[in-house]
């Protein structure tokens, strides 16, 4: 089970990066989704904060795309919100009643943008572009800690012991005085992570768990 349930997380974090776009005017709404679907972006439309908000999923990648006035939660609001999920999906905030006051708050938020009504769609390609840069790695760093923690999860906690003192440098000897055993016996332990991890070296081992312990 807890295999299978790592193959799903890498297969989500590897999906494409999603646009959610928010906005109440069905035109705009519309018009942006079109634009960006033949720019070659996967879009999911809400007509509101709240509809977001009644599909949102944690694990969803890519940006938001939030009008900055809807009927109830606004895109600031909503970009509140989504930082009191512990979100790191990126924001872009479009408007077409800007103000110093609203761009002050939204840059305080960590919006990757806020975006003037009429803008262009360079304006806002430029800004989606940067906000999945930021996803790539996020993603990038998502995977590498799943891929280590399926490879430590094949291992026994006593074997978990012996790779957390071998990746450090120290001979079996060593490694057998720490944990009160023979170095015979460190030695079988490290044959049989080896064996498990598919790898022929201390070296290779070192590469494959490193930053996993």
């Amino acid at each position: 089970m807890k295999h299978s349930a790592q193959k799903r997380q890498l297969e989500q974090w590897r999906s494409p990066l999603t646009v959610y776009l928010v906005d109440d005017d069905p035109t705009i709404r519309d018009a942006l989704s079109l634009s960006l679907s033949l720019g070659g972006y996967q879009i999911a439309q809400f007509a509101n904060a709240e509809d977001f908000f009644s599909a949102f999923d944690p694990a969803w990648m890519g940006c938001v795309v939030a009008d900055i006035r809807m009927p109830g939660m606004s895109g600031l609001q909503l970009q509140a919100a989504l930082a009191e999920r512990d979100s790191e999906l990126p924001v872009v905030i479009i408007t077409g009643h800007g103000d110093v006051t609203s761009a002050r708050a939204a840059f305080l938020g960590k919006a990757i943008d806020f975006l003037e009504k009429p803008f262009d769609n360079e304006q806002l390609t430029r800004a989606i572009e940067k906000a999945f840069e930021i996803e790539r790695g996020r993603m990038g760093r998502r995977v590498h800690e799943a891929r280590h923690a399926a490879v430590l999860s094949s291992l026994s906690p006593r074997e978990r012991e012996v790779v957390a003192h071998v990746i450090k440098g120290l001979h079996a000897k060593e490694v057998g005085a720490l944990m009160g055993i023979s170095h015979r016996t460190v030695e079988v332990h490290k044959a049989r992570i080896m064996e498990k991890l598919g790898v022929r070296s201390v070296v290779d081992l070192m590469r494959l768990i490193e930053g996993a312990v």
